[in-house]
């Protein structure tokens, strides 16, 4: 099951969704057990996962902080690589719309006719936005309906939820995981009516990069969390990667005017509106509250915030080196 609190954006803006909870019934504990106790016994080896019953009796023990190494390393380099791979991505667009102009190619495309013509306008009438919005849609549909599958179940468990005995990969598929079909279909809402103020101003391949790395980010803070306290409950879903885009939008547009959904009457700046978000979860990180993934959404949210202070300015904007140097790749200098 699912829960949210529903918010929108006034003044010309878009709706938008906080706070995330997500939590299984008992029945549905008992029911998927059998599957989570197989499968974490991999290879022979028992793995660091600890599965609650309704009676309260628990299987395992939690990870240890040398176990940090190996997810903090990959975030690193996976948030590295991501940006480089933004960069290097903007290059080759820029580079094939110029290409595009110089050859006409306009003049000389295919006419298309029928159902290809139709989902062909409907593609260009689409936002920048929305082109974005549409194949991380279709990611989170088609992992999701994965889960429905009991076949696939030892490969959801062990790469699309977090607590799983391959610590690394399982960080940033786990942001394209949701079992809930209700979950799925807020966290899409959100990232729907985010989307187009995000890529206005970000651009869509620094918006991926940013949306990625905070589902990263949020993986890693709460592996940590879950570490330092011996938490082992497993969570999914793209929660951290949205906060991640809130934190920054939020930063960026601080005055911008939000409301309740259903109560369009209470209207609150979008600083207050962050600020109340990132409240709650350090409040619950505190207290120890399991309903919510706190430490996910923190990390999610101050990864957004880091790179509208910094990380926008100094890392993006001066990514001229490596621009440079994949264009001597790309075109090397010719021998006369």
């Amino acid at each position: 099951m699912a829960f949210r609190t529903f918010l929108h954006l006034g003044e010309n803006a878009c709706k938008c969704i906080f706070a995330t909870v997500q939590f299984k019934s008992k029945s549905h504990v008992v029911d998927q057990y059998k599957q989570v106790r197989n499968f974490y016994k991999f290879r022979g080896k028992t793995k660091v996962i600890k599965t609650h019953l309704p009676n309260g009796s628990s299987k395992t023990q939690p990870e240890h902080i040398g176990s940090l190494w190996k997810p903090l390393t990959f975030t690193i380099m996976f948030s590295g690589t991501t940006f480089i791979g933004a960069a290097i991505w903007e290059y080759e667009r820029i580079r094939e719309k110029a290409y595009k102009m110089i050859r006409n190619y306009a003049q000389r495309r295919i006419h298309r006719t029928g159902w290809r013509y139709k989902m062909h306008t409907w593609w260009n009438n689409l936002s920048e936005g929305e082109k974005m919005f549409a194949p991380i849609c279709f990611l989170n549909v088609l992992v999701f309906l994965s889960w429905r599958i009991p076949a696939f179940r030892p490969t959801m468990y062990r790469y699309f939820c977090s607590n799983s005995g391959a610590s690394c990969w399982p960080m940033l598929f786990l942001t394209f995981s949701h079992y809930s079909p209700f979950h799925l279909l807020i966290n899409m809402y959100v990232l729907y009516n985010f989307s187009t103020v995000a890529v206005s101003t970000l651009g869509r391949e620094q918006f991926m990069a940013l949306y990625l790395t905070s589902g990263v980010v949020s993986s890693f803070s709460s592996f940590l969390y879950k570490v330092a306290f011996g938490i082992t409950t497993p969570s999914l879903g793209a929660s951290g990667a949205l906060m991640g885009i809130l934190g920054f939008i939020c930063t960026e547009n601080p005055n911008m005017y939000l409301t309740i959904v259903f109560l369009p009457m209470w209207k609150f700046t979008a600083n207050t509106a962050i600020k109340a978000v990132m409240g709650l979860d350090a409040l619950g990180c505190l207290l120890r509250w399991r309903i919510f993934d706190h430490a996910a959404h923190l990390g999610g949210a101050l990864f957004g915030i880091f790179w509208h202070a910094w990380g926008n300015a100094n890392i993006w904007q001066k990514r001229e080196p490596v621009l440079m140097l994949w264009h001597q790749f790309r075109e090397p200098p010719r021998s006369h």
